[in-house]
This record gives structure tokens, sequence and C-alpha cells, in this order.
């Protein structure tokens, strides 16, 4: 038993990274006000959205291990130059302001457990992230960032300190709740947004990438070769079926993962905040406050610790896919298996994205205000990247045999139409 457990973690790379990434701390505030504002009623979300994140992640990670490139690099090969560059403005920006946000959560986690101001503590933050990511290998950051997804079952474990009406929770769980009014609306885009966010793609794709680069040397070649196969000889169709499997299972691990901790946080604040009357939270401050009264000491420093391991994780995850989408734009070597002398420009994107999220918190916006609008912003972009994933997945130019089955085809589809008319009915 301990050596299959042993062999099931070494398996599990990207897909579980992206997977408790998605939970970074934008994710784990949007829950929890999910939780304070509507109660039980949005539980539905965690196991609706599963289905569709499997399927558009399987998609990201597909395109990368066929292709040998990114999402941004067969875009470059294979689309107009112009959908390309509108695509990765939009992602950088978005997950600069994502950055920022996640800063500025965690600098206030600290702030509550180690009274110290939170700009110093915000500034040290950024400083160890982008020291460790220069300096560390590959593989020690692959390994210790899924250690680190461990630490985000502190929510389940949160749970425990408190009494919850599990009948009412399942409850919900398994029948949908969907109110017309503006601000439900509005929580389900940030929802599936932080749920469903653009930038996992663009991660999923490129380390699947940067995983096949590890065992089959610098150069991949695809599926579809661009220079003749006397050059680069090709992997086998039949090795790269046998790595789709693998990595179908990490993305399966990964995704049930990401919403497990997602189903926990909100049962956590459903049961404190909303079934006590404090729907309307404007800090993380607040949440911490109101937590330690209603679900204990315990309970409130594991919500915080939660934070500030999920920024560990997140951080890197969101940095990285904006240097990975931006190096395969202008052509740069790129990945964290590279150091930085043989990838400068990346590690230069990954520092610039991390000090331009960090300029966020100096402009003394409120950290839970900043993360929910993040969510809202994902929500907006997700779906043109989900139309452009949908495509490249079966572009034969791109994919070769390996393009996508008619059911997933439907599930991502419907995923597309579903976030397009949720953000359509926002403005109605």
């Amino acid at each position: 038993m301990a050596n299959k457990l042993k062999t099931l973690w070494k398996s599990l790379g990207p897909g579980l990274i992206t997977g408790a990434s998605d939970d970074d701390p934008a994710g784990i505030t949007i829950y929890a006000l999910a939780g304070a504002q509507f109660g039980f009623t949005m539980l539905w979300i965690t196991i609706a959205t599963l289905p569709f994140m499997i399927i558009i992640q399987r998609m990201a990670g597909r395109i990368g291990l066929v292709s040998g490139r990114g999402l941004a690099g067969n875009m470059k090969r294979h689309y107009p130059a112009w959908l390309l560059l509108v695509l990765t403005l939009f992602i950088s920006v978005a997950n600069i302001i994502n950055i920022g946000a996640d800063i500025s959560a965690m600098a206030a986690a600290l702030n509550i457990l180690i009274p110290f101001p939170p700009m110093i503590l915000s500034g040290l933050i950024s400083i160890i992230i982008i020291v460790l990511l220069i300096l560390l290998p590959y593989r020690t950051i692959a390994h210790y960032l899924k250690w680190i997804a461990i630490v985000l079952f502190s929510y389940v474990l949160s749970v425990f300190f408190i009494d919850v009406p599990w009948q009412k929770a399942i409850l919900h769980s398994l029948v949908p709740h969907i109110s017309l009014d503006r601000s439900h609306i509005a929580m389900l885009v940030a929802l599936f947004g932080t749920t469903i966010s653009p930038y996992l793609f663009f991660w999923q794709a490129s380390e699947v990438v940067e995983e096949e680069r590890i065992r089959f040397g610098e150069k991949i070649t695809a599926v579809i070769p661009d220079v003749a196969p006397r050059q680069e000889p090709k992997r086998s169709n039949h090795i790269i079926k046998n790595e789709i499997g693998t990595m179908y299972k990490d993305v399966y691990f990964g995704m049930i993962f990401s919403n497990i901790i997602t189903f926990f946080i909100i049962v956590m604040s459903a049961t404190t905040l909303f079934n006590n009357g404090f729907t309307q939270v404007g800090t993380l401050e607040d949440i911490a406050k109101t937590l330690e009264p209603l679900a204990g000491h315990y309970a409130n420093v594991l919500f915080m610790i939660g934070i500030i391991a999920s920024g560990i994780l997140a951080i890197p995850v969101l940095a990285g896919s904006a240097a990975y989408a931006l190096a395969e734009v202008f052509g740069w070597k790129d990945g964290f298996d590279r150091n930085f002398r043989k990838a400068k420009q990346f590690y230069l994107v990954i520092i610039l994205a991390t000090l331009l999220g960090l300029a966020i918190p100096a402009l003394g916006l409120h950290p839970v205000n900043i993360l929910y609008y993040t969510g809202i912003i994902f929500g907006f972009i997700a779906p043109f990247l989900i139309l452009m994933v949908i495509h490249m997945a079966n572009n034969p130019k791109i994919m070769g045999k390996f393009t996508s089955r008619p059911g997933s085809n439907i599930i991502a589809y419907a995923l597309f139409i579903i976030m397009t008319i949720s953000i359509m009915m926002l403005f109605v």
C-alpha cells in the first residue's frame, strides 16, 4: 500500500500543482465570500464545474504534450498575430492584478499572525518567492509545490472545529440554486472565473512541455514536425498515447483535489459567517475576527495558514504562466528547468510581473475587493481562451491524430456557452 501511494505521489505533477494553485488567495476569498453571502446555495458549483475543469485542462495538457509547445507557441505558428498579442496581453495583465491581490492577501494573513506592517511583509514575500524561483532547479520547485498543496487540507481540518448541518450542505451540493439577482450572477461569474482561470490553461500546457523536455532532451518534436524527421527524430505515437493517459490521471487528481478544497471553504464560511448573520465582510481581518469566536482559534489559524500556503503556490504559477506565454511570443528560452543565464528574459518577466503585482497593495486597496474583482476579470477573459483551446485541440495541424473526441468537445462548448451567457446576464 505504501509503495502504491509513493508511486502515485511521484506520478503527480503539473495537474496537481495546477489544481492546487486554482485555490489561490483570490479563489479562497471568493469561496469564503460566496459562503458568507449566499450560504450553502453555492455548493453545487463545486460539483457542476468539475467536468468542465477536467476537460479544458486535459485539452490544454494534450496540446502541450502532442505539439511540444505551449498555447502561445501554437497560436504564434497557426493563428493571426493580432489574436496572439491580444490574448497574451489580457492574460498577462490579469495575472499581474491577481499576483498583486494574492500578495495583499498573504500580507494581510501574515499581519494577523505576526503583527508587522503589511507593505513590508508584501515586499518580503515578493523577494523570497523571486529568489527561490531563480535559485532552485525545476525538480526542487515542483517537489515543494506539491507538498505546499497538501497544506490546503487545512480547510478540510478547519471544518471539524465547527458544527456543520451536513444534510443541508449535501442537499445544496446536489440541487442547483440559481437566482437572477445581479449580485448572485456576479458571484457566479467570479466563481467560474476563479475556478476555471485562463492562466491555468497556459500553465498546464507549458508545464507538460517542460516535463517532456526533461524526458526527451532540449528539443521536442511535434507529432506534425515542422522539419524533416531525419533532422529531429520525433516521439512515437505509442509513447505519446501512454503519456496522455498518465497526464489525464494527474489532471483528474488535481481538479478533484481543487474542488474538494473549494467545497470545504464554502461549507466553513456558510456555517460560521452566513448562519450567524455576517454576510458582509470587507477585509480578511473581518473574516479572521469573525471566525475566531464562531469556529475557534484553531479554525482561524488554519484559514490564515491556507491563505499563505496557497499564495506561495499560486504566485509562481501566475508569474510563470505569463512568462511562458511571452517567451513563446518573442521566441525566448523558457522554463524553470533552465537557469537564469540560459533563460534571462523568462525570469525577468517573472520578476517584473511580481514587482508590478507588488504595486497593487501599495495603492491601499482592500485585498478582498481586489480578489473578488480578479475573479470577475478572469470570468470575462475565460470564454475567449476556452474557445481558442477548443479550436487548437481540434486542429489536425497541431494535434495530428490526437484531436479531441466529440464528447470532450460537447462539454467544452457547453462551458463556453454557460460562461458567455452568465457574463451577458450580468450586463442585462
